[in-house]
This record gives C-alpha cells, structure tokens and sequence, in this order.
C-alpha cells in the first residue's frame, strides 16, 4: 500500500526517516512529504499550497494510499479524504484532530516577521514530550522549520460529506482513547462525530512517536 505521511508543524518530510524502514520492510510503500514552507525554503507558502501538494501527492498514487497527518497536518490528511474521497483508502490521524469548516489551520501561536517559529519546549512540557530524552530535544529543534504564516493562518475548507464515508483511525499518543472519545462526545471534534468508519489505537509514548516510538507506530500503521 502506499502511505503517504505528513509531518505536523516545524518538521519536513525527514520527521519520518526512522518511521520509513519498517513500513518497507513489511511490504508497504512510504512516501513521506516535504510540505511548501516546512522544508522547501519558502516563507510565503500558504496552506492552499500545502493541500496541492498533499493532493497531488494522493493523485500520483498507484492505488488508493493511506493518508496519514501527525498534529497539525491531521487537518490536511483530512482535507484529502475532503478532496478525493474515492482517491483516499484511510485516513491516519496521529496526536491531532482536524479543523472544521473555516476555522484556521494552525493558528497557536502569534508569528514573527511573517512565521510562526518553533516556540521552544516550554508550551509541550508534560505528556508531550515526557518520552524525549535531551539529544532527541536538540534534535527536534534544531531542525525545526519556521512555518508561514500563510500556512498557520489558512482557513480550512471542507465541502464533500463523502469525507465521512472515508476510514479513520485516531492513534493516541499523549492522551488515551477513552479521552478522546469523551472530547468527541462532547462535540469538541464535530469531524470525527461524524465519521462512520473511527477506530482508537493507543500508544504509549509523547506527542512525536515518529521519534520516540518509530517501530511501533509504523507497525500500528499497518496493523
């Protein structure tokens, strides 16, 4: 199967190096995107830019891939199911739950000369990042990218209810299933309730298992 896999914010395509040996070793075809401005030196990227990208990505498949959005980029693997919902064979929705229609992409925290930069550790303390140890710290912010702010600030918008129809799966890194059914219960996530095909998988580990857990949650992916 092909996997198409989108990093959230402040990482390219590389957030999936250590991910990417396993899906292939278990016969699956990896393809993980370097998203406009998060790896391609563009500061005037916009969120319309990253979609294209991602749909392109899922047109040039060889038969209907796996969508799978970590964090932020939950809403682009959900704009694909939106997009191409005849194209996309499951959505993958890891530490993340999409946008609604017109709220904006990823707007957390305020930009800085046009991007939002890596905040620092500060605001991820405690269940995010309990799993990374210093080296694996430095790593990640060393090689986080700036996102535009055309990205950050892109309203998302939905308009095919065949979406619905399409399989997800909502892997749970630093909070439980049980949590997140009870925030979809609570209509916090109007997507996801109304999904008709949404199963939970757990995961013991922060909010970057790509990093921390990179084994298990390949093999989660295609279990």
């Amino acid at each position: 199967m092909d996997i198409l896999l989108i990093a959230g914010l402040w990482l390219d395509g590389s957030a999936w190096d250590d991910v990417v040996p396993t899906l292939e070793a278990l016969g699956h075809r990896p393809v993980p995107l370097t998203l406009p401005g998060q790896g391609d030196g563009s500061a005037s990227a916009t969120l319309d830019d990253q979609v294209t990208a991602v749909l392109a990505a899922v047109d040039a498949a060889s038969e209907k891939p796996m969508v799978v959005g970590h964090s932020a980029a939950c809403s682009l693997a959900w704009l694909a199911a939106d997009a191409r919902p005849e194209k996309v064979a499951k959505v993958v929705l890891i530490g993340g739950f999409p946008a609604a229609d017109g709220e904006p992409y990823a707007d957390f925290f305020e930009p800085k000369d046009g991007v939002m930069p890596f905040p620092g550790w500060g605001p991820f303390e405690g269940p995010d990042s309990a799993d990374l140890d210093e080296e694996a710290r430095r790593s990640i912010a060393s090689a986080a990218i700036s996102v535009p702010a055309g990205v950050t600030k892109g309203l998302v918008r939905l308009a095919d209810e065949r979406r619905f129809d399409v399989p997800v799966v909502l892997v749970c890194p630093e909070f439980t299933p049980a949590q997140a059914q009870e925030w979809i219960g609570a209509g916090d996530v109007p997507e996801l309730a109304k999904a008709k095909h949404l199963d939970f998988v757990d995961i013991d580990s922060g909010h970057w298992p790509m990093v921390s857990k990179p084994t298990e949650l390949a093999r989660l992916l295609v279990s």
